[in-house]
C-alpha cells in the first residue's frame, strides 16, 4: 500500500499561490485601516479581522495544515518500541489497550510500565526518569504522534479496524524497528478512501466524518 507522497502536485502550488495573493491582499487592508482616525479614513467595511478564515487564525497555519508540515514531537523520554517488540515480545495492544474496543489507542499509564520497569532495567536512564514520574505520581506528557487538525472533522475508531485484521503498521509504519516512534504514514483523505476501497468497506462521508 501507498503510504507517503513526496511529490506535491499542480494543484497544492496553485493554492498555496492563492493564499499568498490572498495574505497580501489582507496585509495592505490592516495596514491602510490603522489609518482609521487620522485625516485619511477608511470605510468600516475595509477593516479586516486578523482571523486569516474561520478554520485558521493566520496564513501560516493554513500552509502547514494544508501541506501537512508538523514539527516532530518532543517526548520526555526517549520510549524505544524495538526493545519492547522484538526484544520483549509485547504486542502493540498490551500497552495501547483500549484499541480492540473503542476509538482510542490509549497511552499507558505510568503505572502500567512501572508494572514491569519496578525490576527491569532499573538502572538504565530512561527508566529512572520513568520511576520519578511515578514517584511523583505524574504522568509522563507524552506527545501524540498522529492526529488530524481540528478542522478536518475526521471520527476515527480503532476499533472496527482492529477486529477487520487491519495491521497497526498500515496506519502507523514499521514501529518494531522503531525507536522513538515516528510520523511516516501521512493520513490523507486519499490514503484513507484507497484503503476502504481495497478493503471493500464503506467510503461514505458519515463513516469518517461529523
Amino acid at each position: 500500500m501507498k503510504t507517503r507522497h513526496n511529490g506535491i502536485n499542480s494543484r497544492k502550488v496553485l493554492a498555496l499561490v492563492v493564499g499568498i495573493s490572498l495574505a497580501g491582499c489582507a496585509w495592505v487592508l490592516v495596514d491602510e485601516a490603522s489609518l482609521i482616525g487620522q485625516p485619511k479614513t477608511l470605510p468600516l467595511s475595509t477593516q479586516v479581522s486578523p482571523i486569516f478564515s474561520p478554520a485558521h487564525r493566520t496564513l501560516g497555519t493554513a500552509v502547514r495544515h494544508f501541506f501537512m508540515l508538523r514539527s516532530d514531537p518532543e517526548q520526555p523520554l526517549p520510549y524505544t518500541h524495538r526493545a519492547h517488540i522484538e526484544l520483549a515480545g509485547l504486542d502493540c495492544v498490551d500497552c495501547h489497550n483500549g484499541v480492540e474496543t473503542g476509538p482510542v489507542a490509549h497511552i499507558p499509564s505510568v503505572a502500567l510500565c512501572m508494572d514491569c520497569h519496578e525490576f527491569i532495567a532499573t538502572e538504565s536512564p530512561a527508566i529512572q526518569i520513568l520511576t520519578a514520574y511515578y514517584e511523583r505520581n505524574e504522568e509522563p506528557p507524552w506527545q501524540r504522534v498522529y492526529g488530524w487538525n481540528e478542522e478536518a472533522h475526521v471520527r476515527f475508531n480503532h476499533a472496527p479496524h482492529i477486529r477487520a485484521g487491519v495491521e497497526c503498521a498500515v496506519c502507523h509504519g514499521n514501529v518494531a524497528q522503531m525507536t522513538v516512534a515516528e510520523r511516516v504514514v501521512d493520513h490523507t483523505m486519499g490514503f484513507c478512501i484507497n484503503c476502504h476501497e481495497q478493503e471493500q468497506a464503506s467510503n461514505d462521508c458519515l463513516v469518517c466524518h461529523y
